[in-house]
């Protein structure tokens, strides 16, 4: 490919015969031209119009002529925080910092700022007064409105307050940036842009806007967790492009935060088309010394076959970002691209992924849902598949058949995640049949999440039962082909919901596993997840119900190291838990117990090993007393 990059110096827009760009794309991540990054599609897209961008990757924030080195642009700057949110980025569960940010040059950490959108945009405005800012991406997407933020543990006002930024353009913004800057370059002011699907913006009065709801003000659900789950649960019910109305905050003294309805989903020749685009599929030169960018290693030879998810598990914020309508791209365009990976020289044969958000959802959960929109009181799959639901896979299996067949293809993998309940919904088995025997690498990650039926309800997960069918046929399946591949589970410790007792039902199901997790995944409370507002209120927004929520750090960590129950360190609180729960039958030496009692030691006050001829007396005075306790061995 001889495409070339985007300008992101004086030189390169010298280069090009730029003298002012149109738009100037501030971003939190390294320059990857790839369209599994969100910054490439946009200004891309833009390009395609007719509209020169350049591009300020990772600027210094610390210094405020690093914003300035193109110039102030024509129409507005665009600020995003990347591919991922910089606070989740920068730090784990437990809020400690992270060593590495795979989006960052060399995984290096530390090229961007803590809220990197709203010092961005602080940055831009020191200098730059009266020049429109708009935002876009995960991080002030899922910010839009009044959220509850983990990491100050409090209530915050909309990104677009503190940032300073006079729009956002939110989700999966292909429609909205382009309606924006028509507008913009049409010679309409920033500030009367009030009307875009897909976009949240301020006002001082609403008469301009249609029937809006009236959420909660900030200023009560700041200081109300039932006016914040209230406000939640009207946000979460208005996030379909064809039924959501415009949803109103306000803001004592400072007027109204507006959100327009969703942005409606692309067409497959839309999303055929961005896909289509002129993108070098590289990280930029300039990071080559720097060891490059290695989240691009990941995609680089991935397929990107669909977007939006009907699965709307509680702890993910998809529903919110790009929504439940399941978007596809053609065959036809897939076969294109694995075909331009065959003509890279880098290219060893493996396709890595053909997926989304979930490789399995290649199509609308139904047909109405192009005309009428989601179901607003009715989930896809939850608590059991929809009568309505298109469960057939024959459209991904003939794909999968095709990108197999390519010349030079080696092997075309599936790693971006199924619906495990899904494929069981699906009356054929050719799917998982197909799957079992070319798709999978040895192992196959799915995520049950946790064993516990009303755990697994909070999370808006299928009961258990479900799992345990989907193993069996899939090890059933494993067996016929003569293969000895395994399903490999994802779980997930202290979400709203998890007590003490359902924490040891989920270590005892490791244990039955005879399989212990390398990692432990804790839930973390991100912004504008149904899980996330439970965490913070302790109530179900949609039906009322208070709900126990796992918030001392304590309590977690006991959680987290009971799915890890055998590793040495994490002994003192497996047994710690136990005793919580009255459950010292798992303390002992037989085959069901969790952890062995700890050894006896000398009274000698130094810890060491019992040896010679009372160890065996002690070790049964040991045993005797965890029985005295409700034990056994």
């Amino acid at each position: 490919m001889n495409y070339e990059f985007l300008a992101t110096s004086k030189k390169d827009m010298k280069h090009k015969g730029i003298s002012q760009f149109d738009f100037v794309y501030v971003l939190g991540d390294a320059y990857v031209d790839h369209p599994s990054f969100g910054v490439a599609i946009i200004t891309r897209l833009l390009e395609k119009h007719g509209f020169s961008v350049g591009i300020i990757a990772q600027p210094d924030w610390r210094n405020d002529e690093s914003i300035t080195i193109l110039g102030e642009p024509r129409l507005a700057f665009l600020v995003s925080s990347g591919n991922v949110d910089s606070m989740v980025n920068h730090y784990t569960v437990n809020k400690k910092k992270r060593s590495e940010d795979v989006y960052s040059p060399g995984g290096k950490s530390g090229h961007r700022p803590d809220r990197a959108v709203i010092v961005y945009s602080n940055l831009i405005r020191k200098t730059y007064k009266k020049t429109a800012i708009i935002l876009g991406g995960i991080e002030a997407s899922l910010r839009r409105l009044a959220h509850y933020d983990y990491w100050s543990n409090r209530v915050k006002r909309s990104i677009l307050l503190d940032s300073g930024a006079d729009l956002i353009s939110y989700g999966m913004g292909e429609h909205s940036i382009i309606e924006i800057a028509e507008c913009l370059d049409s010679g309409l002011d920033i500030a009367d842009i009030t009307y875009i699907a897909g976009t949240v913006c301020k006002a001082k009065t609403l008469d301009a806007f249609y029937e809006p709801i009236l959420l909660p003000t900030y200023e009560e659900v700041a200081n109300d967790t039932s006016k914040y789950a209230d406000s939640f649960y009207l946000q979460y019910q208005n996030t379909d492009p064809f039924t959501a109305r415009i949803l109103v905050e306000a803001y004592d003294g400072q007027g109204y935060i507006v959100q327009n309805p969703p942005a409606k989903p692309l067409t497959t020749r839309e999303m055929d088309d961005i896909y289509a685009l002129d993108y070098t599929r590289a990280y930029h030169p300039m990071y080559n010394d720097k060891g490059g960018v290695p989240a691009f290693k990941e995609v680089q030879f991935s397929l990107t076959a669909n977007r939006g998810c009907f699965g709307n598990c509680s702890f993910c914020a998809l529903s919110f970002h790009q929504g439940r309508i399941v978007q596809n791209r053609s065959e036809e365009s897939l076969i294109q691209e694995a075909l331009t990976y065959t003509q890279d020289v880098s290219f060893k044969g493996f396709i890595h992924d053909v997926g989304g958000p979930t490789a399995n959802f290649t199509h609308p959960a139904c047909k109405r849902q192009l005309k009428s929109g989601v179901c607003k009181n009715k989930q896809c799959l939850y608590p059991k598949p929809c009568k309505e639901l298109d469960t057939s896979h024959a459209a991904y299996v003939a794909l999968l058949r095709k990108l197999r067949a390519l010349p030079k293809i080696k092997k075309v993998f599936i790693r971006s995640g199924i619906r495990f309940d899904y494929l069981l919904a699906d009356k054929s088995d050719t799917f998982l049949n197909e799957l079992v025997e070319h798709h999978v690498s040895g192992q196959l990650r799915v995520a049950p999440e946790h064993v516990t039926d009303k755990v697994l309800k909070i999370m808006g997960k299928p009961i258990h039962q479900v799992y345990q069918d989907f193993v069996h046929k899939f090890n059933a399946c494993d067996k016929k082909i003569g293969k000895r591949q395994y399903v490999v589970p994802y779980f997930m410790s202290s979400h709203p919901g998890s007590t003490l007792r359902d924490a040891v039902e989920l270590a005892e199901y490791i244990r039955d596993m005879n399989f212990m997790p390398e990692q432990v995944q804790d839930f973390y409370p991100t912004p504008s997840t149904l899980s996330t507002c439970m965490y913070y209120t302790g109530i179900n927004p949609i039906t009322k119900e208070r709900v126990y929520v796992p918030k001392s750090a304590h309590e977690k960590a006991m959680q987290r190291a009971l799915m890890r129950f055998k590793a040495p360190q994490n002994y003192d609180l497996v047994v710690e838990a136990l005793k919580k729960v009255g459950r010292m039958d798992l303390i002992g030496f037989g085959e069901r117990c969790l952890v062995r009692p700890r050894r006896v030691e000398k009274g000698n006050g130094k810890g060491n090993n019992v040896k010679g001829r009372g160890v065996k007396k002690k070790l049964k005075r040991a045993i005797r007393n965890v029985h005295k306790k409700g034990g056994g061995v």
